[in-house]
């Protein structure tokens, strides 16, 4: 070969690895620019959800286990936290509507109990401050624990005789810690155990490698869609309120049905503050393990996950997505799914009670 043709093929050669390498440096910086976009926009989980107003300790992390799973403090001696929030369902029912108290239908979906400590409310109506408001709450609710008042379950709590121990464990030098607002305390600090890092914390410290193509190209349409805009923080979601129906009434996407024990249409916060001003206002779910706690949406309307994104495409942005824009959303989705944490897998052994 002449010298020309050696010195043609060297720069031939040469400019395909420069293209090369410019490739991969623009891929580089655009898998950058992602993460980048996505640390200000969302957080890793925690440790735990502790806070100085709510500390955990061991002893209050074991009652609060127990008490999660316990059936007897209610009228019926089956309800618990447990029963609609099942290990076997990654915290939840997997009931579009959950059933409460002797069978009686809930008006809502039970949402997932991982993670929820982190969210600003609880409840779709946000009517309970946190998860410590929710435990104490729920012993007096009907459809819940049934108790006519805290009193009653006070009462049903003490003739469980083995539990006395693990409350002056977790409440020493109290002269009478078997009280429901220690009930609450002891619960709340067990849920804010139950947080399931994911892929996408691995992500979001740094880690590009934990998400796959397809779930980075969901992560970048979820943020350009504007999912983001409502879906954000550390539990993607839950630290909002937002209407829902924002171009169309939701329940044209979803399929609702009116709701007698709500004598009509879910209207949201509306049924706790009485204000027409907080219609279809609902506090905005958090997605974290949304890929495996179907149904969707406040009622469990919407069984399919990828239905559950055009929908809220539809009804809250006006856009209808392409299948493939769907389809990498929801692979971004998949990366939210965590593990069961291991206090929670299974159910404790219950104090026995003393039967007469």
């Amino acid at each position: 070969m002449s010298f020309v043709g050696k010195a043609i093929l060297s720069l031939g050669l040469g400019a395909s690895l420069v293209a090369g390498t410019a490739i991969v440096v623009a891929a580089d910086d655009a898998g950058q620019a992602l993460l980048s976009r996505a640390q200000a926009l969302f957080k890793p989980l925690p440790a735990d959800a502790a806070t100085p107003e709510r500390p955990i300790t061991p002893e209050l992390v074991e009652l609060g286990q127990a008490l999660f799973f316990e059936p007897r403090v209610s009228t019926d001696g089956k309800v618990s936290c447990a029963f609609c929030h099942n290990p076997s369902f990654y915290g939840t029912d997997a009931l579009p509507q959950s059933a409460g108290n002797r069978g009686r239908l809930v008006p809502r979906n039970a949402p997932t109990v991982f993670n929820t400590a982190l969210q600003f409310v609880q409840h779709y109506g946000g009517n309970r401050a946190d998860v410590e408001e929710q435990a104490l709450k729920a012993l007096t609710a009907a459809l819940a624990y049934g108790n006519k008042d805290f009193a009653e379950a006070e009462t049903r709590l003490r003739a469980l005789p083995g539990y006395r121990p693990l409350f002056e464990k977790a409440f020493p030098g109290q002269a009478e810690p078997v009280t429901v607002e220690n009930w609450s305390k002891a619960i709340g600090a067990y849920e804010r155990v139950l947080l399931t890092p994911a892929p996408f914390d691995r992500y979001l410290e740094g880690d590009t490698s934990a998400l796959s193509d397809q779930a980075r190209r969901g992560l970048d349409k979820f943020i350009t869609t504007g999912c983001a805009a409502c879906h954000g923080g550390v539990t993607v979601g839950g630290q909002m309120y937002q209407k829902f129906g924002i171009t169309q009434d939701y329940w044209l996407a979803t399929g609702s049905q009116e709701n007698a024990l709500l004598k009509g249409r879910d209207k949201g916060r509306f049924h706790d503050t009485q204000d027409e001003a907080d219609s279809f206002i609902f506090k905005v779910p958090q997605l974290r393990n949304v890929a495996v706690t179907p149904p969707y949406f406040h009622d469990g309307s919407v069984a399919d996950l990828g239905d559950a994104v055009r929908v809220m495409a539809k009804v809250q942005l006006g856009r209808d997505l392409e299948k493939g824009d769907v389809e990498d959303i929801v692979a971004f989705l998949h990366s939210l799914t965590g593990e069961v944490p291991e206090v929670f897998a299974r159910a404790p052994n219950l104090p026995a009670a003393a039967y007469k």
